[in-house]
């Protein structure tokens, strides 16, 4: 029982150690998470319509 209360209290002693950020900076950085994320879709969407379009030329050619 002994190592579980000095676990919780040396993590307790780390946790306190701990900056976190801002609320600004948490919703810039989420802001940039979204926008990359949506680039990246629209990126990863552009290459699948292109492919699908150039298998499709492909294949009626045939």
């Amino acid at each position: 029982m002994n190592k579980v209360i000095d676990f919780l209290a040396s993590f307790k002693i780390e946790l306190d150690k701990v900056v976190w950020p801002s609320s600004k900076l948490t919703l810039r950085l989420t802001a940039i998470v979204i926008i990359v994320t949506i680039a990246v879709g629209f990126f990863v969407g552009g290459l699948d319509y292109l492919m699908t379009q150039l298998l499709s030329l492909i294949l009626t050619k045939k």
